[in-house]
């Protein structure tokens, strides 16, 4: 459950720095509104990690093993990545941050896609509901306390380009998480073909009964929250409140409610 959390702290980090911490430096540096808004599409990857993870299942880079070697690289381009960002300038070179966010974008869903395929593979059917309740605490921890509220609070203090160094040290967390956990022994053989690892899953789920309903709900269920998030920050800013205020208050009072709830809701679901 140490290496769940650590894992779900590796997950949860990249997303602020690509969204609302993000929208907050281009804010104070001057950037206009509609370009802001435009950087949400940096987040595509997220939506679209769909279409590459079979690649991810199919494949094994080393001999760490299959989910193992593919958190690793993962987690060391997405440093990478964040530290590229750090050397950016909102107003002087707006595109190659937009360049280095996309990628952070993409690593950051392509460490996602492996961390939870090892989560279900290491934990029994009665662990799931508290292990994943622990790494969406982890999780969010790490989105709205570390790259959210701590990163905001540290740019009223220094640079933006410092600030998003010490975010790409704590991606260390994440490497750690990796280089302690031991690869899922599984029965099952992994896939043999592109075709068991990409069209047998989807046949298998629309032949599900009310699949479509569950798709349909997911959706729904996100759509105001992403409406709202994208220019959340700017209008706090706006409004006059200081980065710090919005660290302190936005990131940090909606991640106690959101991780009690979490941890709760995990043990209800292992009773």
């Amino acid at each position: 459950m140490l290496i769940i959390l650590m894992m779900g702290i590796s997950s949860g980090l990249p997303l602020a720095l690509t969204g609302g911490t993000l929208q907050a430096w281009m804010k104070t540096d001057g950037v206009d509104l509609k370009t802001i808004g435009f950087f949400a599409l940096v987040g595509i990857p997220t939506t679209l990690k769909f279409l590459w993870a079979p690649l991810m299942d199919r494949f094994t880079l080393n001999r760490m093993g299959r989910r193992r070697s593919w958190m690793l690289v993962t987690q060391v381009l997405l440093a990478i990545s964040i530290v590229a960002m750090a050397g950016s300038n909102p107003v002087n070179n707006l595109w190659m941050l937009a360049f280095w966010a996309v990628l952070v974008s993409f690593f950051s869903a392509s460490q996602d896609i492996v961390v939870d395929a090892w989560r279900r593979e290491s934990l029994t059917m009665d662990e799931m509901g508290f292990g994943s309740s622990v790494h969406v605490s982890g999780y969010l921890f790490a989105f709205r306390m570390i790259s959210g509220s701590l990163a905001l609070i540290l740019s009223d203090f220094i640079s933006w380009n410092a600030v998003y160094l010490i975010m790409a040290a704590c991606m260390g967390i994440g490497i750690i998480a990796t280089l302690l956990s031991e690869e899922p022994k599984l029965e099952a053989a992994p896939p043999r073909t592109l075709k068991e690892s990409v069209i047998d899953p989807f046949v298998d789920y629309f032949t599900r009964p009310g699949a479509i309903v569950v798709l349909i709900f997911i959706i729904m269920y996100k759509v105001g929250d992403n409406m709202a998030s994208q220019m959340t920050i700017p209008f706090y800013l706006d409004l006059g409140f200081s980065r710090t205020e919005v660290g302190a208050i936005s990131k940090a009072v909606g991640w106690i409610a959101l991780a009690v709830g979490g941890l709760v809701g995990g043990a209800m679901i292992m009773r």
